[in-house]
């Protein structure tokens, strides 16, 4: 008879609370544990867990498991996306996580990125039915890097675009919120043509009176390294066609 998982997960962070979560809706039994907790419990927990995640702080991850999991011959994983351990295997949640829970259809949907030479995901995660994909772990630096430009910095960008509207121009929020949606889908539609505006135009005119316009706003230099990135993208092509 397989044996059940026992799942351990160390931490209280967003991520922990979501995999809680998550685990809690397939019914999948699993413990936690984290800093506000006596460390014998840990010691305890450790014994009888089978797979151990381990979601803290990157810097703390190799740390922890050479204080704490030495011993353990539970699968130890890890969730960043960046970070290459030699005490733990690297299993990146390619998903941005809110404060608030989410519907079990949403945790379906999360791929997870599994460093290459990592067990496979069945073992990794009995019971768990979601896509998972293979990476080589001199990719996942470069990898994450594009995680975090396209998920959190565009971010930044819309927060700067809904703050400004509703505390300088009197329009609220969520007038932006269809250009937000259908921008989104554009770019799930077909992303090589879902760029528009004054940069795919040439718009050399409108683009100045953009930058003009953001003076003495910290803003004013990321439209601008948008800019000569774009042209950069565009001379490369022109060379390669």
């Amino acid at each position: 008879m397989r044996q059940v998982p026992q799942y351990l997960i160390i931490g209280n962070g967003r991520v922990a609370r979501h995999f809680q979560h998550y685990f809690s809706l397939l019914t999948i039994s699993f413990s936690v544990w984290d800093r506000s907790q006596p460390i014998e419990k840990l010691h305890q927990l450790t014994e009888q867990a089978t797979h151990i995640l381990i979601l803290i702080k990157d810097h703390a991850i190799d740390a922890f498991c050479e204080m704490n999991l030495q011993k353990t011959k539970a699968f130890c994983i890890h969730f960043s996306g960046s970070h290459i351990s030699p005490h733990a295997y690297g299993v990146h949640p390619l998903m941005t996580f809110h404060d608030g829970m989410y519907a079990l259809e949403d945790y379906f949907a999360i791929p997870f990125i599994v460093d290459h030479d990592a067990p496979e995901f069945n073992a990794l995660f009995p019971n768990i039915p979601n896509k998972h994909i293979k990476l080589d772990k001199s990719d996942k630096s470069k990898y994450h890097a594009l995680c975090v430009m396209s998920g959190n910095f565009s971010c930044i960008l819309w927060q700067k675009l809904f703050s400004y509207f509703e505390e300088e121009l009197n329009i609220p929020a969520q007038f932006a919120h269809p250009y937000l949606y259908q921008q989104t889908k554009n770019l799930l539609s077909n992303a090589k043509t879902a760029l528009t505006g004054p940069l795919v135009r040439g718009d050399e005119t409108t683009l100045k009176k953009n930058l003009a316009a953001l003076e003495n706003d910290p803003f004013q230099e990321i439209y601008l390294s948008f800019v000569n990135c774009y042209k950069k993208i565009v001379e490369v092509q022109h060379e390669h066609t």
